[in-house]
């Protein structure tokens, strides 16, 4: 592996090394990124590095303990093992993804792929009719659940956090899949609504966890 490190340009290892970072800071790395202010799609450099040097990457993560896979339908790389690092993800932040997984299966199936734009409104509206949602949350508990979905590029944002208001647009990315891979999101939904409302505060979630959850209680 030092080799092939070795014999690349200096641009190209450093590329290499940002790209092996981002896996492990995001999870995912997607063909097509939306712009953070425009939300324009535009090319991902760092999925053609992926796609350029996967065999070195790949054998770079197993000596962690981990596995690159490429999901060709979702034009993606993610990164997956028991070397992972996890981050916590509460119930909150699981609820908000369902409504999230919601939100972009009803405007797939409805609008077409040019409908995968939501907003705070939007998803406070699904989250009172889902009943997933069935108090005010702070602002605290949408800055932290935001950010998390933003690191693990399952939504981009317009700017920081604190400054969304209600109608800023939200692009949810075709990731929500893979975190909630569902074909019956409304059984799901519906044992999360009916979650004791004191774990709201009590209860964590790594984001392993969490993904586990989900894919137990649902099938493609």
């Amino acid at each position: 592996m030092i080799r092939y490190i070795e014999e690349l340009s200096p641009g190209e290892a450093a590329g290499i090394k940002k790209t092996i970072q981002d896996l492990f800071r995001q999870t995912c790395i997607l063909q097509v990124k939306c712009d953070p202010v425009t939300l324009v799609q535009r090319d991902n450099p760092r999925y053609r590095i992926c796609a350029n040097h996967r065999e070195f990457i790949a054998d770079y993560l197993s000596v962690l303990d981990c596995e690159l896979v490429h999901d060709p339908h979702e034009h993606i790389f993610r990164i997956r093992g028991e070397g992972m690092p996890t981050d916590r993800l509460t119930l909150t932040g699981t609820r908000i993804l369902l409504i999230l997984k919601v939100i972009y299966r009803d405007k797939i199936m409805g609008e077409g792929l040019n409908a995968t734009v939501t907003s705070l409104e939007e998803i406070r509206e699904v989250g009172r009719s889902t009943n997933l949602l069935a108090r005010k949350l702070t602002v605290q508990e949408w800055q932290d659940a935001l950010a998390m979905l933003k690191t693990h590029q399952i939504i981009e944002l317009p700017g920081a956090i604190g400054s969304l208001e209600d109608d800023s647009p939200i692009y949810i990315y075709s990731t929500i899949n893979i975190f909630c891979a569902s074909a019956d999101i409304n059984e799901l939904v519906k044992n999360y609504a009916d979650a004791v409302e004191d774990a709201e505060e009590s209860e964590e979630f790594t984001s392993e966890e969490s993904e586990e959850n989900i894919y137990e209680n649902v099938s493609q």
